[in-house]
Formats: C-alpha cells, structure tokens, sequence
C-alpha cells in the first residue's frame, strides 16, 4: 500500500489542480468505490454537486480533500490500487474508472491548467473509494480521529513518542507500524529506516534509550523526504501521482527488495524474513537480531 511519501505527492498534485475548483457533478460508476459513504453512491453524488474543494490535507497515509464552505471532507482510501487522477474532459475513460468528478470552472491559482480537465478515481482491485465525512475540530474527517501525527507533521511530539515506545511491550518495527503512535510508516519506510539505524526489525521497545529513538525518527525523517524529493516508491504502474506519472525511489532503496544482494554499508547479503504476512529485509551483519534471554 502507498505509504506516507507516495500519499503526499498526490496532495501535492491535487493542491496544485484541484483546490478552489467546484463541483459541477460526481459521476459513481462502481458501487464498491463509495461503499464507506453510509448513504451510497447516489447521495454522494448529489452532496457534493456545487461544493467547492478547498486545500486538500494528509496525516501520514490518510489523504482528504475538505469541502470549503462545510463541516465535511471526502476522505479518500486508496487502497492497494487507487489512483486520483487529473485528466481532460475528453481523455478515454481508463479500464478501471469508479468514480468522475466534473468541475463548473478552472479553480484558483493555476486557472490555465485546471480548465478542462476532471478528477477521477481508479481503482484496479476496488479496495479503495471516496467516503463523504464530517470534520472534528482539529479539521480531520471524525473516522480518523484516532490516527497519530506523522514524523514530517512540525506538531510531532518526539517526547511523547519516546514515552509510548518504551511503555509499549512491542518490537521497533511493530512500533514503526502502529498508526495510533506514529502515522505514515509502512512496510518499505521501516525497512529503509531500520537499516540506516543499524536496528533489527525485532529489537524490544522497552531496550530504546532517548537518543537512539531520535536518531531512528531522524532517519524515518530523511528516508521519507529523499522519497518525496523523486515521486516516492513505485513498483508498477499502480503507484502513481495525479498524472500518471511513477516515482522512483525504488532505485534508491538500501534494504527492501534487495534480498540476496549486498549490503551498501558491508558488502554482507541481505536477507528477507517472513514477518506479519509481509517480508522484512535486513543486513544480518549491520542489524543483528536481538539477544534471546535464557
């Protein structure tokens, strides 16, 4: 699944051909892409005609586009597959389009750009969609409440994080991917940071001092920005920005995906481990595993 880098380079999109615009009408071709909008896809539809979007917003791999008149945001999943995409009018209708949205006029900040052209969700799998909800007073739509600030948030609580890894009975790469700790790491960011930590994935919580936690948070940091700097992570086509575009991080990653190869910092063979119905990569030299205690 996207992860907070890849999540942001599509705000980033939508900000850029989005924003400001208004809604002339939602088009739901799929009744799977607003199945978490508790009144289907027809009232979608009609609540959004006329409304205007305002600047979309992100907390780690959360996205969601805030209506600027209302109390209400369209929160978007997207899933294993989704795309929101900015095409023209009269670009052919990908395979696997589930929802249109057509705007009455070209929007703020970048009206040559915008004109003529309409958002659209795809979605392959059909495990993402659009849900309409309202906001808590923080501004987030209220099913997300509960999820954590992020590392890149200026807001993050580095003290409060420590406090919470250390009363956790966890493994740091657990931690990594607790979303009600800190939101926005998946499966390849922790990899990637838990190499440049020198860490193994199953290091105990409790075992972090302070320094080591800030030093890991600090590489979470810089591992996510250098893939923000290049379009973020994208194996296939699926992982794309607003238009179509991938990233390619992919060949900048130190640890995921590189089993068999050789550590950049050793020269020693990665390996890859089973690990939660995912895969853990790690240089058995650099990262050793854990002490088991007798």
């Amino acid at each position: 699944m996207p992860e907070l880098p890849e999540v942001e380079v599509v705000r980033r999109g939508l900000e850029r051909w989005v924003a400001g615009r208004t809604i002339d009408a939602v088009e739901v071709l799929h009744p799977r892409a607003v199945r978490r909008h508790v009144g289907g896809g027809a009232d979608f539809a009609e609540r959004l005609r006329g409304e205007t979007f305002g600047v979309p917003q992100r907390r780690g791999k959360y996205l969601w586009l805030p209506l600027a008149e209302r109390d209400l945001s369209v929160l978007g999943h997207l899933g294993m597959s989704g795309q929101l995409l900015v095409q023209p009018e009269d670009a052919p209708d990908e395979k696997h389009l589930r929802i249109r949205v057509r705007f009455t006029g070209s929007g703020s900040g970048s009206a040559a750009e915008a004109a003529g052209t309409e958002l659209r969700f795809v979605d392959q799998r059909t495990f993402g969609g659009l849900s309409l909800h309202e906001n808590t007073a923080d501004g987030l739509p209220d099913v997300i409440a509960h999820i954590a600030r992020d590392p890149l948030d200026p807001l993050f609580d580095e003290v409060s994080y420590h406090l919470a890894l250390r009363a956790r009975r966890t493994t740091v790469k657990r931690a990594l991917l607790d979303q009600s700790l800190i939101s926005g790491v998946g499966n390849i960011y922790a990899d990637e940071a838990l190499w440049r930590a020198r860490l193994h994935y199953e290091r105990p919580t409790a075992h972090l001092t302070r320094p080591r936690s800030a030093e890991l948070l600090g590489h979470v940091r810089d591992v996510m920005n250098a893939a923000l700097a290049v379009g973020g992570t994208s194996f296939d086509s699926l992982y794309v920005n607003v238009n179509g575009e991938s990233g390619y991080f992919d060949r900048s990653l130190d640890a995921y995906g590189r089993e068999d190869e050789p550590c950049r910092r050793c020269g020693t063979p990665m390996r890859r481990r089973p690990w939660m119905n995912r895969s853990s990569y790690f240089c058995p030299r650099c990262q050793r595993p854990p002490r088991v205690a007798s």
